[in-house]
């Protein structure tokens, strides 16, 4: 299927809207790198990253902010590739005041799944605590190092090991049960301020349009290896949920790009109602 034949009107490789997008972002990432030249850095990620709403950093204008946010220039080169690649169709064969309307509520779902699963696992981990400061043994502690491996990535891996080593030796050391609650502690306060940044799923919901409008259109994977768009979809998706469960993956949000995704499905099923037998 050629672009003449899907295009509504005239169609354009770079259209206004992802444009605008990809001009707003690069921007925000300026400015961003600005902020760290002038010691502002950690300002402007409490205040437009989006956060937990149990923490005191959150607020309601982060849900949209914090879509023009990335951690770096290949999170945002990455993002503003896989938007061009798949989002263009989309603008093209919707309209850019459509197209809009589905990046931002694409964006809403996958911030409003992220933090359900923020606030389940926050409440889990509070419960975690509570335990552990109830009942503060080395043995515990190792239990509670081997649940949250991201422990050694956020403090020094070394001396919780050595803190652990020595503490087992000596269980009753009231400096060592008071330097375990602390870290267990601080780690709880820093997971529940954690931010999370990026258009990823706006993006995603932009990726599940594609598939299901275009779901025989071949993708390239790696430029050589060619792949439905429909099987693609699928299996990024599937990736996605069985990291997300596995709580795998370092800093990425799976269950927000499973969220942008879904309202993506969603908006393109219902937009598509009276036209289900038309697909490229």
């Amino acid at each position: 299927m050629s672009y003449q034949q899907i295009r509504p009107g005239r169609f354009d490789v770079l259209p206004s809207v992802i444009k605008n997008l990809i001009i707003i972002n690069g921007l925000v990432l300026l400015a961003q790198k600005t902020s760290e030249v002038w010691g502002m850095e950690q300002w402007v990620y409490d205040f437009f990253a989006l956060h937990n709403v149990q923490s005191p950093l959150f607020r309601p204008h982060q849900l949209i902010t914090h879509l023009f946010m990335h951690g770096d220039f290949f999170h945002f080169f990455f993002n503003m590739f896989v938007l061009w690649m798949f989002g263009n169709m989309l603008e093209n064969l919707w309209g850019p005041k459509r197209f809009l309307i589905f990046y931002f509520l694409c964006g809403l779902g996958a911030a409003a799944l992220h933090l359900t699963t923020l606030s389940i696992e926050s409440a889990a981990l509070q419960r975690e605590v509570a335990a552990f400061l109830n009942r503060s043994t080395p043995t515990e502690l190792a239990v509670f190092l081997d649940e949250h491996p991201s422990v050694y990535r956020i403090f020094q891996g070394p001396q919780i090991s050595t803190l652990l080593s020595n503490w087992t030796l000596a269980p009753g050391d009231v400096n060592y049960i008071d330097q375990a609650r602390t870290l267990v502690q601080e780690y709880a306060r820093i997971s529940l301020n954690k931010p999370t940044l990026g258009a990823s799923g706006a993006v995603f919901g932009a990726l599940a349009a594609f598939g299901f409008l275009f779901p025989n259109t071949y993708i390239y994977l790696y430029f050589f290896f060619p792949i439905k768009a429909k099987w693609f979809v699928l299996l990024y998706a599937g990736a996605e949920l069985w990291m997300g469960i596995r709580n795998s993956g370092g800093n990425v949000a799976h269950f927000a790009h499973l969220g942008g995704a879904l309202i993506g499905f969603l908006l393109v099923l219902y937009w598509n109602k009276k036209n289900r037998r038309t697909f490229y």
